[in-house]
């Protein structure tokens, strides 16, 4: 068996998106592909889950308008984004 990935990043941790967010068909209420968040929208991690069969870390991120369940590369930490 092979051991989950650890997560780059916390619960409760501060994040911004590191890319536009677009819906991709897992809110179902909103248009796909309706732009969510613009890129450097803050956030903060508030649960991380994995996908076993690609044994990544899925962050559960909470950017104020809407909670959306993103993977490593599409958030940055807070800081890096000032830096």
């Amino acid at each position: 068996m092979i051991e989950p990935r650890e997560p780059k990043f916390q619960w409760g941790q501060s994040v911004v998106a590191a890319e536009d967010l677009y819906n991709d068909g897992s809110l179902p209420d909103v248009p796909e592909d309706l732009l969510l968040v613009v890129a450097g929208g803050p956030g903060e991690i508030v649960q991380i889950g994995h996908h076993a069969e690609a044994n990544v870390p899925i962050y559960m991120v909470d950017f104020g308008v809407v909670v959306l369940g993103c993977l490593e590369e599409e958030i940055m930490h807070a800081a890096e984004a000032t830096a």
